[in-house]
């Protein structure tokens, strides 16, 4: 296995890849990827335990809708249990992807206690204070501690980003396929960026096309009926992308057989 560098267009081809193999399977990938936040949801219901719980879940839940936008790219339909498919394998398999999503909560809490260390006596955005201002916007772009927080989560989530696959498929211990998976992303990040700034011009047209649909089909309330369900279907989208960026980005001498329960043959 080597990192296999693509030219910066390569970003575009895989938002549009993500597109195309969502609306192959659309129920199936927006049905997981909604059992997730589901499951997010109820163990949310857990003081603190539930958050930390949750964040061990995101490895296993982001390479389970890999494992069913590979089983979409065969013409196969993903069942439910492709989402739970790294706590399948061996016990290896399984204490490292546990071991990584250990690692993935400690990323999270650390950059929580960046921006909180950076946001000093910032005045925090009410999320629930109706409209939202052009000053509010203007200090939340300002608050430091914001700032902080995606310099040091930027990395992060480079790190992360392939470290799912590489652990579960490939069989890369949890240190190395952080290091591994930041480096590919740091070597394609013409195509990461042109990959980011592709979803971004999609949320945009989703979300300019959805202002329309409001207006003409009776204004807010309208708007705040079919606003879940595209977002929903935005996020799927966006996820069902993610393993077109792996198998890019990487030289595998042998890639993992899809069988229809999204684990390896």
């Amino acid at each position: 296995m080597k990192l296999h560098l693509v030219p910066a267009r390569a970003g575009l081809q895989w938002v549009k890849l993500g597109v195309k193999t969502f609306f192959r399977q659309p129920l199936a990938m927006s049905g997981l990827f909604f059992m997730f936040m589901a499951t997010v949801s109820v163990l949310s219901l857990i003081p603190l335990l539930g958050t930390v719980i949750s964040l061990v879940l995101v490895p296993v839940a982001t390479l389970g809708l890999m494992a069913a936008t590979r089983e979409a790219t065969q013409s196969r339909f993903p069942m439910p249990s492709a989402l739970i498919s790294g706590l399948r394998g061996t016990p290896v398999q399984t204490r490292n992807m546990l071991i990584l999503g250990a690692m993935y909560a400690a990323g999270l809490l650390l950059v929580l206690g960046v921006a909180t260390l950076f946001a000093g006596d910032a005045p925090a955005v009410d999320p629930n204070a109706g409209e939202v201002s052009a000053e509010m916007v203007r200090a939340s772009l300002a608050n430091q501690g914001l700032l902080a927080g995606l310099v040091v989560y930027l990395p992060v989530v480079m790190a992360f980003w392939h470290a799912p696959a590489l652990v579960h498929w490939h069989g890369v211990s949890p240190g190395k396929s952080l290091f591994f998976s930041f480096m590919a992303c740091w070597g394609n990040k013409g195509a990461m960026l042109f990959y980011a700034l592709g979803w971004v011009g999609v949320f945009m047209l989703v979300g300019l096309f959805m202002s329309l649909l409001g207006a003409l089909l009776g204004g807010v309330q309208a708007l705040n009926i079919v606003l879940y369900p595209a977002v929903l279907f935005m996020a799927s989208m966006f996820h069902t992308s993610i393993y077109f960026t792996f198998v890019d980005s990487f030289e595998l001498t042998e890639r993992p057989t899809p069988t229809t329960n999204g684990e390896e043959a």
